[in-house]
């Protein structure tokens, strides 16, 4: 068995816009009672959302599945002009639980095109973020990937034209799409602030800092977790092995042979009760001590919506 040490990331795992979405779940469990409506998953993180289901949390994915007169949620990714409607025309209580960073990106769309401008957005087709954000309008908006996306965009009026992006992109790919974007239309309008959101940030600044030092980068997130696969992206770019887990049983013995140091993080959607328990997975393999690393302190706090409240529980 190895004898090896653990270096972990700091700041990792949980950020303040999923600290507020998980907390209102459960205000709304205590208050309401189970069962909770939750539209999609609150946060992309399989322990969470198993946790909230033992709770009385249902999620669903269609409005539909929800029942008249039921409480519902909005999880952390946002959602469309058209599902907020739906939700109204059908009598729903609604608590949004929306990042406020990315209500930040909605808000921008919406004064861009009530302002006669074209959007371009920068984001992963299909991820429930993008289609939130793109939904905030009728029409102008389009999707780009990559660089290659960038080349074939066809736009009506190039020099009325604003962009965004998603809030959990790498921080290097997205540097990468922007300058295109810029190269193709000089004249394109960007936020005066980053869209991609400060935990996003801080933890691929982390990973950037950590994996250098690592012979192995383990990450503690969910396969569909955007943040959390861009961790693992930005350890990988530094030649360093890296693996992303949801469950300690994940880690494979013969990861750690001949390896003497073990970097972990976790994405902004993974509880640090997970990360721990890799940590005691990887002292069953022969883990001899943890080293934090020095990194950012967070301090970002969010207010939860009205009628959730501290007075309210």
């Amino acid at each position: 068995m190895s004898d090896f040490e653990i270096l972990l990331a700091q700041p990792r795992g949980f950020c303040a816009g999923v600290d507020r979405a998980i907390e209102i779940v459960e205000r709304a469990l205590n208050l309401y009672g189970a069962p909770i409506y939750v539209r999609h998953e609150i946060v992309h993180n399989a322990y969470v959302v198993n946790d909230l289901r033992q709770k009385g949390a249902i999620f669903v994915e269609q409005l539909d599945e929800v029942p008249e007169g039921g409480t519902v949620i909005f999880s952390a990714h946002g959602v469309s002009q058209a599902i907020r409607g739906e939700a109204e025309v059908r009598g729903l209580r609604v608590f949004d639980a929306t990042c406020p960073l990315v209500t930040k990106v909605h808000i921008e769309v919406a004064k861009m095109r009530a302002a006669g401008f074209e959007i371009v957005m920068v984001g992963h087709k299909g991820h429930p973020e993008v289609e939130g954000t793109m939904g905030q309008i009728g029409a102008g908006m389009h999707l780009v990937e990559d660089v290659g996306d960038v080349m074939r965009l066809a736009v009506q009026s190039p020099d009325k034209l604003a962009v965004v992006t998603q809030t959990t992109l790498s921080v290097d790919d997205a540097a990468q799409v922007l300058a295109a974007l810029r190269t193709r239309f000089p004249s394109i309008r960007e936020p005066k602030k980053q869209d991609i959101c400060y935990a996003t940030q801080n933890r691929q600044d982390a990973v950037k800092f950590m994996a250098p030092k690592c012979d192995l980068v383990i990450v503690v997130g969910s396969p569909n977790s955007s943040n959390s696969n861009r961790l693992r992206e930005v350890a990988e770019r530094y030649g360093i092995p890296s693996y992303m887990v949801d469950d300690p049983a994940q880690i494979e013995p013969e990861w750690i042979v001949g390896k003497r140091r073990v970097g972990i993080t976790a994405g902004a959607s993974a509880p640090e009760a997970l990360a721990q328990a890799v940590i005691g997975r990887l002292r069953e393999l022969g883990a001899s001590s943890v080293r934090p690393l020095d990194g950012v302190q967070e301090s970002v706090t969010f207010p939860l919506p009205r009628g959730l409240g501290a007075t309210a529980v």
